[in-house]
């Protein structure tokens, strides 16, 4: 779903994400009494080859006690964050902080193992899925939509790549948006209705610009990629993400979880978003999730698995050297943010890269209802940051471009 750091999109943020895809008192921190298992051909100082980064200080903004855990903390005591947030330099935990509860129901706090939902860092797994394919010789980014998936229109099926779908520049739109949609989804309880069903929507979309024209955030375009996964894998999307992303990176606590795990499960975060009131209800109690994510949002995780994910991504365990540097470099400029002029901002045909203070940084990060999530890591530096929340973002707190400001500068 569309995030802070996807303020490229026509659409406004904050809506409901139907498919998520979506008291507080600080927990007790995690940091430098663990580490990270090490993950096979990983260097966790990106591809530049660098000076190793525990050769330089740590910042001491983010030092215990410092700028940054202080004001995580001063959020937490107004109630306007409650998540999890780890930043690891090498693969060793900096500063792993936990605050607020997964479950207030039941008293659960959230700690460096609460599993989370990822909304549109999901995104992630999706292109690095479709990476793997063409580094295989399986598809090339301009095989035309209809070359993998029938049942489109031919302004679609031969004009729409897969080049496009991964830049959001495709024309299509969002699949939640399309009429019968919401009433439909609800009804589903398998992995196949979820993937079947949502196709069967999108092949009625119209093209909002020709194809490479223009470009508006598209979930229906990143749907369809898992569906073009699922053909040219001869896979389900979920099992070619469990096989060929998670299990190698060392991902063990991440999955697609269905709804009744993630009501019963006691190490997931429930979702509380704030209404109009003000008051925070659990999301799961109601209908803004439903029975499973897909392609374009709401994997789950933990926060050391994304740093697992990085570290693999980018140590050459899940792509070769030369498919990592073209999916994961700046390929369009999006406009910036009006309320971050200074932060210039990139689509890659995975994550999204952003010009800070002179230094490029790239991640991914997502919103749902009562979900707020990123995932950053620092080219030839050895830093990755994860920030991972089940409250809505609050008006002047981001916790991601804080930690963008303290690592950049």
């Amino acid at each position: 779903m569309t995030t802070s750091e996807e303020s490229r999109t026509r659409r406004p943020l904050g809506r409901r994400f139907l498919l998520g895809l979506l008291t507080v008192a600080p927990a007790a921190a995690a940091g430098g009494a663990w580490s990270l298992p090490s993950t096979a051909g990983t260097a966790g100082t990106g591809s530049t080859g660098t000076t190793p980064a525990r050769d330089m200080p740590i910042p001491a903004a983010l030092r215990p006690g410092g700028e940054f855990d202080r004001y995580l903390s001063q959020l937490a005591a107004e109630d306007r964050f409650s998540g999890t947030v780890l930043v690891t330099r090498d693969g060793r935990p900096v500063l792993s902080r936990s605050f607020g509860y997964a479950d207030k129901r039941k008293g659960i706090r959230n700690r460096a193992d609460t599993i989370y939902c990822l909304a549109s860092v999901t995104k992630l797994f999706t292109a690095i899925a479709v990476a793997q394919l063409a580094q295989r010789g399986s598809l090339t980014l301009l095989d035309p939509i209809g070359k993998h998936s029938s049942g489109f229109a031919a302004e679609v099926a031969d004009r729409v790549t897969i080049h496009h779908l991964l830049t959001h520049t495709s024309g299509l739109g969002d699949f939640m948006r399309d009429p019968g949609y919401f009433e439909e989804v609800v009804t589903w309880t398998t992995p196949e209705q979820m993937m079947d069903g949502t196709l069967r929507y999108v092949r009625t979309e119209s093209l909002a610009f020709a194809p490479g024209a223009g470009s508006t955030y598209s979930n229906s375009g990143y749907h369809v990629l898992g569906c073009i996964i699922q053909k040219v894998s001869g896979q389900s999307y979920y099992d070619y993400i469990r096989e060929h992303v998670f299990r190698p990176a060392g991902m063990t606590d991440s999955d697609f979880t269905t709804l009744p795990q993630w009501k019963s499960g006691s190490r997931y975060a429930h979702p509380y978003p704030t209404d109009q009131s003000g008051t925070r209800n659990d999301a799961l109690d109601g209908k803004a999730y439903v029975y499973i994510g897909n392609p374009a949002g709401n994997a789950f995780a933990t926060a050391a698995d994304l740093v697992r994910f990085a570290r693999a991504l980018n140590g050459g365990t899940l792509l070769n050297a030369v498919y990592r540097e073209i999916f994961l470099t700046p390929k369009l400029p999006r406009l910036p943010r009006p309320d971050l002029p200074a932060v210039t901002p990139f689509a890659s045909y995975a994550p999204d890269n952003f010009l800070i203070n002179g230094r490029l940084v790239v991640g991914r990060g997502g919103a749902a209802p009562g979900v707020t999530t990123g995932v950053d890591w620092y080219p030839g530096t050895g830093w990755t940051a994860v920030n991972l929340s089940n409250y809505d973002r609050s008006p002047n707190a981001d916790v991601n471009q804080r930690l963008r400001q303290i690592l950049t500068s």
